[in-house]
């Protein structure tokens, strides 16, 4: 029987079936962006310390070899990849492997050789963590930054949008399962766009976290080699050059704490989006939504009539996928034994997986959300079933009115209950109890006015918190 190997076919999801979705990531999350990203964080290391003259007497940098070395990371493409993958099959090292590559570079460099003085600038008192953690602090964060966020506020944007234009439409609740005070759709789905947009706050505000120290975090061969440098001072000047926040102070590794900060970040985010997958869900099954727009797909390969709310499902699958690794990637990161061990290493490679996990579930909720058409009607009609969640505000008209010395209105939780709890009751009966009480005219007045779909509080109100009334 042939390998399936043979013919490239994907090992996992998300480079297989679901590769058009999360193939923006690949730029900032594959092991060819880490190399890419490791590439240039040595060439600016090789252009601040020629530029600083850090080491006294060292040689310098023209303008255009400057940009010809950083336009080796800005190109890095297949040939690379290709030829850094042989260097590393003999280094069986991949840090070195790099190193080497941008020594093959910087010697091909007009005027320039492979015994040139300044290749020993290259990788300079840098131990393989100083490259890499600050090559995954820039993938990170572009990954996060570039594709993450923008998907996110656009989901954000339709839910809020969803929210606004259903403010004002009546919907019964439901809490433990069971009919309960009306509120209405816009109101509900602002909840969670209150929710989802407290988390993208935060994440927008993340910090992405460098260090440059050497072997274990002491300048130990930097100040052998440069005993006048001040080398915390270059540290952090070079990390702050990257756009990132310099660590002052770790071990071998960067400790990864803004990692675990992240990742938790990430991980609330989706799990208030799968509470968003699992409502919606519920709203289709009880016919609020329709499921009416771009609908040429098979629900069902035997019942004709289905559609399948299959968005929303593998949203909720891909979301709890991507927390499973975001919750290990937080957990583990920050521990490691003594000064170094490698765990870390392994671990790092599946942050493309699990931000890619998430990716795929904004992409199915977006589609699904784009799908849906409100059904005031079936809302209103679950509403005019139930008569007896009126109960609520009755009985609290009358617990007022007992407190302000009201004669007749003893007992208004028990009396509701009776009237209420077990059994259907409509709106005649309902105005049959209010008329019996002896309730002043302008209450009586009030609560007989009263129905299920306007019993809705400051609903349409609430919305405005999040999602601002339009003028015109």
């Amino acid at each position: 029987m042939p390998s399936l190997a043979d013919a490239q076919v994907a090992l996992g999801a998300l480079d297989g079936r679901y590769r058009s979705a999360v193939a923006p990531l690949v730029d900032h999350l594959s092991e060819p962006a880490l190399n890419r990203e490791r590439l240039r964080v040595e060439v600016e290391w090789l252009i601040y310390l020629t530029a600083h003259q850090v080491i006294p007497g060292c040689g310098t940098l023209t303008a255009d070899e400057q940009s010809a070395l950083r336009a080796i990371p800005a190109r890095f493409g297949p040939d690379d990849i290709a030829e850094l993958a042989e260097i590393e099959a003999e280094t069986h090292h991949d840090v070195k492997a790099v190193e080497y590559l941008l020594k093959r570079r910087f010697a091909a460099l007009p005027g320039r050789s492979e015994d040139d003085p300044l290749t020993e600038l290259i990788h300079f008192g840098a131990t393989s963590e100083d490259v890499n953690n600050l090559s995954y602090a820039l993938m990170i964060r572009g990954a996060i930054t570039q594709v993450w966020l923008p998907a996110a506020r656009a989901l954000l944007a339709q839910v809020e949008a969803m929210a606004g234009a259903l403010r004002a439409v009546p919907l019964l609740a439901h809490t433990h399962g069971q009919p309960a005070t009306p509120t209405t759709m816009g109101k509900e789905l602002a909840v969670l766009t209150w929710r989802l947009g407290r988390q993208l706050a935060r994440i927008e505000r993340a910090e992405y976290l460098g260090k440059f120290n050497g072997a274990t975090g002491t300048y130990g061969a930097h100040l052998a080699a440069v005993p006048d440098a001040d080398w915390q001072r270059i540290s952090a000047e070079f990390v702050g050059s990257l756009g990132l926040t310099w660590n002052p102070l770790t071990t071998q590794i960067e400790s990864h704490d803004w990692q675990a900060e992240l990742y938790a970040d990430l991980a609330r985010f989706n799990r208030i989006l799968h509470n968003l997958c699992t409502d919606v869900w519920t709203y289709i099954s009880l016919g609020y939504f329709a499921q009416v727009r771009g609908q040429g797909t098979i629900g069902s390969s035997t019942m004709p009539h289905k559609v399948n709310p299959i968005r929303f499902e593998n949203a909720e699958a891909n979301l709890e996928v991507s927390n499973a690794l975001l919750d290990v990637l937080a957990a583990t990161l920050v521990t490691s034994r003594l000064q170094r061990d490698l765990t870390d290493s392994s671990m790092q490679r599946n942050v493309g997986t699990a931000i890619g996990h998430s990716l795929l579930a904004l992409d199915n909720v977006a589609r699904g959300l784009s799908g849906l058409d409100a059904d005031p009607g079936a809302m209103a009609a679950d509403l005019d079933a139930n008569w007896e969640v009126l109960a609520e505000p009755i009985q609290s008209a009358m617990r007022a009115l007992a407190a302000q010395g009201v004669p007749g209105m003893a007992n208004p939780y028990e009396r509701l209950k009776e009237l209420t709890r077990g059994r259907r009751i409509g709106a005649r009966e309902l105005r049959e109890f209010i008329e019996g009480l002896g309730l002043p005219a302008d209450v009586a007045a009030r609560l007989t006015t009263l129905t299920p779909q306007t019993y809705v509080g400051l609903a349409p109100q609430l919305v405005d918190r999040v999602v601002p009334p339009t003028t015109g």
